[in-house]
């Protein structure tokens, strides 16, 4: 992008107060600062967000899980609990437009820094609350943690092999999208507040998150009564569609309809390209276990990229099976920019991952490196009028 055509960050001007910690809420608050807000973290004196001391891998003492999540954001120690804490946290909320909490309903009522008593600050802001199970409902009091939420959700019941023991999804994948909803919630509700003036309050759960990811397996359930199963890397209504294990390793295909099939048929010069049980999807589908069996066979034959480059040749969708080694250095991905290195006053050059988001007229910025604990205490607490003896005293009273 020229310099020309580069505009300014829709989000340049907001402020983000940010209590968060762990994963779902400092996800969503990295999202906000790449788009351009000014993000606040607010973490424990001494201790910090839990994240920090999550490790091993560590890079140069510096948590790897913690620099994958906090970039773009600014540092600073509050005890919440202390009296003079607090009202650091009501000076930053007055200035605000978001603040984003993931506490387990009822702490931040406890500390004083709830909807309530912020929005009595600042009438203006939007308050974003992340939990396990939103803030109210008979679950609301239960601790969650995202492997609780792959179980209870129902996302465990349809991962993994048919007669295997249930498998987690390899990343925190229900902290993730809730922090994404987030993201929705609040450009909601400032796009709202530009035209009503008002602030408001945004309660996302984790289960509700996941529950609304079951879309067509819950829809299959509707309409038919059962219990969808595992199945692998199978489809329950596309075949074949699922991981195939050729002479050295698996590799995926996906023939997501009829006229696919019939490419992947001229490929592979197969001879049962108008068998009555295959011609179409939905007899496919009814005899998934004899053609599975059957392409078994043959795939075994050849190595994995013989058949990948073999398909690719006539449009039929596959792929390998990739490490996250192979991921990160991917033509594609590195050609997309998904993969950003960054300047830290510790861990010296570190690699982080890129933002998904591309515009034609603005680029993400990566501004920030993810902050040492309250590496922006002073210059935080000087924009809000405390002199240098006056952050003296909060250090000495233990306030931050």
């Amino acid at each position: 992008m020229t310099a020309e055509k580069k505009a300014k960050l829709p989000l340049e001007g907001v402020k983000v107060l940010d209590i968060s910690r762990v994963l779902t809420g400092p996800f969503c608050t990295m999202i906000l600062g790449d788009l351009g807000a000014e993000v606040i973290k607010v973490e424990m004196p001494g201790v910090g967000d839990e994240t920090r001391s999550w490790g091993p891998p560590f890079v140069n003492g510096e948590s790897a899980y913690f620099l994958s999540v906090n970039r773009n954001k600014k540092s600073i120690t509050v005890n919440m609990k202390s009296p003079k804490g607090r009202e650091i946290i009501y000076r930053l909320a007055k200035e605000a437009d978001v603040m984003i909490e993931n506490f387990l309903p009822g702490t931040v009522q406890r500390l004083g820094v709830d909807y309530e008593r912020i929005k009595e600050i600042n009438p203006q802001i939007i308050y974003c609350s992340l939990s396990g199970y939103g803030q109210d409902g008979p679950y609301r009091d239960h601790p969650a943690y995202d492997l609780l939420m792959q179980g209870e959700g129902g996302l465990m019941s349809i991962t993994g092999e048919k007669d295997g023991e249930p498998v987690r999804i390899g990343v925190a994948i229900i902290d993730i999208g809730a922090g994404m909803y987030a993201v929705i919630g609040i450009l909601s509700a400032l796009m709202a507040r530009k035209e009503t003036g008002k602030g408001q309050y945004i309660d996302i759960s984790l289960m509700d998150t996941e529950v609304s990811w079951l879309t067509y397996m819950a829809s299959n359930y509707f309409a038919s009564g059962k219990d969808p199963i595992r199945m692998g890397s199978g489809h329950p209504s596309i075949v074949p569609y699922r991981a195939f294990r050729a002479r050295d390793k698996y590799f995926i295909l996906a023939v997501g309809n009829d006229a696919i099939w019939q490419r992947f048929c001229a490929a592979l010069d197969l001879k049962f390209v108008d068998d009555p049980r295959f011609v179409t999807n939905e007899m496919r589908v009814k005899h998934r276990d004899e053609l599975e069996k059957l392409l078994a066979e043959i795939f075994i034959q050849k190595e994995a990229s013989y058949w990948v480059n073999l398909l690719h040749e006539h449009k039929v969708p596959c792929g390998m099976i990739n490490a996250i080694s192979e991921v990160v250095s991917h033509p594609q991905v590195l050609h997309r920019g998904m993969v950003v290195e960054m300047d830290h006053e510790k861990a010296g050059k570190v690699k982080v991952l890129g933002s998904p988001l591309n515009f034609s007229e603005m680029s993400i910025e990566y501004r920030l490196p993810p902050p040492l604990l309250g590496q922006h205490t002073h210059e935080i607490l000087s924009s809000l009028g405390y002199t240098a003896a006056e952050i003296e005293e909060l250090k000495a009273c233990g306030a931050i």
